[in-house]
């Protein structure tokens, strides 16, 4: 699995840290909001539900998986 992020969209809402926080943070404010950060493009077996918890549960949608199968 892989981790696409569109910054442009990202409000800072940290649904992602909240479900992933091994695999994102948040970078300081840019422009308007604080802004996601990838700890972890790749993550572990171990770690690959959160990630996908993290991806459904973004409010604006942010964060693009993409299955080592594609």
């Amino acid at each position: 699995m892989r981790i696409r992020v569109d910054l442009d969209l990202c409000q800072g809402h940290s649904v992602c840290i909240d479900e992933a926080p091994e695999v994102f943070s948040v970078e300081d404010q840019v422009d308007d909001y604080p802004k996601v950060k990838v700890l972890n493009f790749n993550p572990s077996a171990e770690l690959q539900n959160q990630v996908r918890l993290a991806a459904r549960y973004c409010p604006n949608k942010v964060i693009t998986l993409i299955e080592d199968n594609e």
